[in-house]
């Protein structure tokens, strides 16, 4: 084997699961950063009114789920994820309300939102429900190794593994309809059709776009949602210091300016300092558009650009405004994690596609960082993240200060309809745009989840690990299976897992398969 290391470009949760996969496999890994801190989109900001006493607020994703990826990866280190965390399973998923009046819980466990269903609803409502979570079930076992554990699905490939049984479950749930079409299958109070719609923005998609196999994302919470005892950068952290301990050389502050290829294969990368380090292979992990439009030579470019089709602005997904808030909040009681709904939910989304504005009536979502299942009232600030969706147009034009203004008002405005008062006025606060966004993940205009998931062939259209340059490799939210935490941990797996195979250290039988806390990887 060469003597030379592997080389990681972007220190994401993606590039940070490959590292410590290789490395646990005994391969050399330099991991380059441009950032100061690792984690990607994975970052606290610090709203700390007292500068000796620091206020960490998790201010980008909050959501743990699929802890089943993070078992595997730390088992194959060499330890476990509750030896290196302090976990939490959450028996609320989320609080939602709709008005001071109309607020609905739903739990990990189905029966319990029946009930909660039934009272906030009706009884038909949620004898619907319940016949809704077991298609989910149904669905997330379909598709759990034929599409997500899939090195490269392909629809044929998928229906052939999915046999007369598993092809059932899609027909079932109206492959070709969109999310939104197929829920009104099942809900009739659009408050419910609503909610489980908003399933669709945790790929920064639309409902009345997104296929409605992401009804699986209901089930991938019924799972379990855990609370990560100081946020979720602590598993940006435990990561970290287990690959290094590991060997895993990290560079941080230093962007990759150039990928270099000899004779058709990368072999190394250039920094902005002018350094070259020269690598056996390299592992990008970051969003394709990146890639795409920068980092290769012409010659580089063309090669990806002809088998692989350069990302469209007109596909992003969505970005976000943010306020990470340091504040007093009172008269709702929050929990972990809080959804609060406007009424005309279509022109959320067609302000965003369609108009590229920021939603005059946006939904809001709240992430409460000191609480969790069980409301505690404090008369000292609280640590909360308030995010409403935004077109992704951070590199076309900034949305300007009375624009932003105006959405901040709505977004708060909003919450005090619903009971939730937040003393701005004493508060600290940082608010991040899609123009903001897209200086920390260039080329994206802001987009958080690579391209949109719009159509059901759109599943299907996502790079996979191996790029069209040999020696290249490619994790993170962009690429198979797809944006979050825990898909794009399992990218990074899997960049890990292909790269070992055309290494010789391990043999994959032509599905990669990680699953229950154990792993072939």
């Amino acid at each position: 084997m060469s003597k030379l290391p592997v080389v990681i470009v972007g220190g994401g949760i993606g590039g940070l699961s490959c590292a410590l996969d290789l490395a646990s496999s005994g391969v050399e890994v330099i991991v380059v950063e441009k950032e100061a801190q690792l984690g990607g989109k994975i970052r606290q900001l610090n709203c700390a009114s007292d500068p000796s006493v620091p206020a960490l607020i998790d201010s980008g994703p909050t959501v743990f789920t699929m802890r089943w990826v993070f078992d595997g990866l730390f088992q194959k280190a060499g330890t476990s994820l509750e030896s290196e965390l302090t976990i939490t399973k959450l028996d609320i998923l989320a609080r939602h309300a709709w008005s001071k009046d109309e607020r609905l819980d739903l739990f990990a466990n189905a029966d319990q939102s029946g009930e909660a269903i039934k009272a906030f609803s009706s009884a038909a409502e949620a004898d619907r429900f319940l016949q809704f979570s077991k298609q989910c079930r149904k669905l997330y076992q379909a598709l759990e190794k034929p599409y997500m554990l899939s090195e490269k699905p392909s629809f044929g490939g998928m229906i052939n593994d999915l046999g007369i049984s598993g092809s059932k479950v899609l027909y079932d749930i109206g492959l070709f309809n969109s999310l939104w079409k197929s829920l009104g299958d099942y809900f009739h109070d659009p408050r419910l059709r609503q909610l489980f719609g908003r399933y669709a923005t945790y790929c920064g998609s639309s409902p009345y776009q997104a296929p409605a196999t992401l009804m699986l994302i209901a089930d991938v919470e019924a799972q379990g949602v855990w609370a990560v005892e100081g946020g979720m950068y602590s598993l940006v952290k435990a990561i970290q210091q287990l690959a290094q301990a590991k060997g895993v050389q990290i560079l941080t502050g230093q962007a990759c300016e150039e990928i270099l290829m000899e004779q058709g294969r990368a072999s190394g990368v250039r920094l902005a300092d002018g350094t070259i380090i020269r690598a056996q292979a390299v592992i990008f992990n970051g969003d394709l558009a990146a890639l795409q439009t920068g980092l290769l030579k012409p010659s580089g470019k063309q090669a990806m650009n002809a088998k692989m089709t350069p990302p469209s602005a007109a596909k992003r997904s969505l970005s976000a405004v943010t306020w990470s808030i340091n504040a007093k909040a009172d008269g709702f009681p929050l929990v972990r994690h809080n959804v609060f709904f406007n009424q005309d939910y279509r022109a959320e989304f067609d302000d965003i596609f369609l108009r590229k504005r920021l939603p005059q009536k946006p939904t809001v979502y709240v992430c409460a960082q000191d609480q969790g299942d069980a409301y505690e009232a404090s008369s000292h600030p609280q640590k909360l993240l308030c995010l409403v969706n935004a077109p992704a147009i951070g590199d076309q034009s900034e949305f300007s200060a009375q624009q932003i203004d105006a959405c901040e008002r709505e977004t708060f405005s909003l919450l005090q309809q619903c009971g939730l008062n937040i003393d701005l006025d004493s508060a600290i606060c940082q608010r991040t745009t899609p123009s903001l966004f897209n200086q920390l993940f260039p080329a994206t205009g802001g987009a958080l989840y690579g391209q949109a998931n719009h159509g059901w062939m759109e599943t299907f259209q996502r790079a996979s690990t191996q790029s069209p340059i040999p020696g290249l490799y490619l994790a993170g939210g962009s690429v198979h299976p797809g944006p979050g935490v825990p898909m794009a941990a399992l990218s990074g797996r899997m960049a890990a897992a292909t790269l070992m195979d055309h290494l010789g250290l391990i043999k994959l039988s032509g599905r990669t398969l990680i699953s229950g806390g154990t792993s072939t990887l």
